[in-house]
């Protein structure tokens, strides 16, 4: 059974990016994945900030690290700011041995104000992807704000798109299934 982490680049609380990242990680759930865990970037910020060297490590960005590096498939998502991935994920990004992640599974998502931000998975997230050398699956996601619908008391949102959730459930069962072979061939 595949252990599956996904990763949120959302700066903030509550997020619709997190909750797209928590729609994935349940969807491969369903589907038989092994244990999931969810890292977000919005909670290590005040020790991420500070981290200039990957040997130096706070402790809750280093098990944050460690976390990552146990996974078989990797969900990263972010919210797109000025055409892009945030910051933040990319300077935790930037401290990641790349050697760490190849050979990975990673599911490939972002949110954004509009369709106009559509292909940032496609130009920013894939090429990234391909520089860890991760094997990225073909279904990937980008949701709108008008895809959620925040929750009354305001704690945060919910996907309201069933094609959304399509989208989703296929990615997770690409993913699952190339981490599978991918585990039979090692």
């Amino acid at each position: 059974m595949s252990t599956v982490v996904g990763l949120s680049g959302s700066l903030t609380h509550p997020s619709r990016t997190t909750t797209l990242v928590e729609a994935v990680l349940d969807a491969a759930r369903r589907q038989g994945a092994g244990a999931t865990h969810l890292i977000n970037i919005a909670d290590l910020a005040g020790d991420l900030g500070h981290a200039l060297d990957p040997r130096k490590l706070p402790e809750p960005v280093a098990a944050a690290y460690r976390t990552l590096f146990a996974a078989d498939v990797i969900v990263i998502a972010t919210p797109v700011y000025k055409a892009s991935y945030t910051g933040l994920l990319k300077h935790f990004l930037d401290l990641v041995d790349p050697k760490e992640l190849k050979g990975k599974v990673a599911v490939l998502a972002a949110t954004g104000g509009s369709e106009r931000h559509a292909l940032a998975v496609e130009h920013e997230l894939r090429p990234l992807a391909a520089f860890f050398g991760l094997h990225v699956v073909p279904e990937g996601i980008y949701l709108k704000d008008a895809d959620f619908s925040k929750l009354a008391d305001g704690s945060g949102y919910v996907l309201e798109s069933g094609q959304a959730a399509e989208a989703i459930g296929l990615a997770a069962a690409q993913a699952l299934q190339l981490a599978g072979a991918l585990g039979a061939a090692r």
